[in-house]
């Protein structure tokens, strides 16, 4: 609906100014007042483009997921890896989303990270892409979190920590980060489709959904712990013999 309303506003503006442009001078302000709100619309159009493309890649990959083949996988490097990859992903994010210039504070923009891997991990057999699907998930929603307290702290020094061990044959990954955290009331409706604590338009709610699904798809469990104003840890776990 944003898209085809603002669509069909715009090209009707198009026609109005061609209208005044006929009746007045070149550099007519109705026509320039006209053609600004012309540029605002396509703006919102090519945001909620964004936007609706995100939601259907999202449902196209619950669709798909664990319909991949599984391989004898090492935990520690693929945790390690997806880590670097989310970083520097998230920091060419689009410059309209939380590292905007206009945040002062995110200008220069780091976070501690740090890793903890169980060097008695053994491979255990998973889909490789679509568990780093996962960690991209949680990781991409830690530095979110710690951008966000960022905004309101400009002293505050963001930390995400991904920590991996293996006990009584159960693996488990867990990604904390000391950022905002999670409502108390919200908890319970973190993995929910289309459920998101993000502000209108910064995500799709679709990724903690996704990642519930492909753990649970693996015969895994994922949980969450949180604290308002503190931070949040997932714990992903999984059978180390599956």
């Amino acid at each position: 609906n944003f898209v085809n309303n603002f669509a069909e506003v715009s090209s009707e503006m198009i026609e109005e100014a061609e209208s005044k442009r006929r009746e007045v001078s070149e550099n007519s302000p109705d026509v320039t007042d006209l053609l600004n709100d012309i540029r605002q619309n396509l703006e919102k159009i090519n945001h909620h483009g964004r936007r609706a493309d995100g939601i259907v890649k999202g449902m196209l990959q619950h669709s798909s997921a664990a319909k991949g083949i599984k391989e004898s996988t090492d935990l520690n490097s693929l945790a390690g890896e997806y880590l670097k990859l989310a970083w520097h992903s998230f920091l060419r994010s689009d410059p309209k989303d939380v590292l905007s210039p206009q945040n002062t504070a995110l200008k220069t923009f780091q976070v501690e990270l740090k890793t903890n891997f169980d060097a008695s991990m053994k491979n255990i057999s998973i889909v490789p892409q679509d568990m780093g699907r996962v960690l991209i998930n949680l990781y991409n929603n830690a530095f979110f979190a710690c951008a966000e307290k960022k905004k309101k702290n400009p002293d505050y020094e963001p930390i995400v920590e991904v920590n991996t061990v293996l006990k009584d044959n159960i693996v488990e990954i867990s990604v904390r980060d000391n950022g905002i955290g999670i409502p108390g009331k919200m908890l319970d409706k973190v993995f929910q489709p289309f459920f998101t604590t993000k502000p209108t338009g910064e995500g799709t709610g679709l990724g903690l959904s996704l990642a519930y699904d492909i753990v649970k798809a693996h015969g895994g469990e994922i949980k969450v712990v949180s604290s308002e104003g503190q931070g949040s840890e997932f714990i992903l776990s999984l059978n180390a013999n599956s």
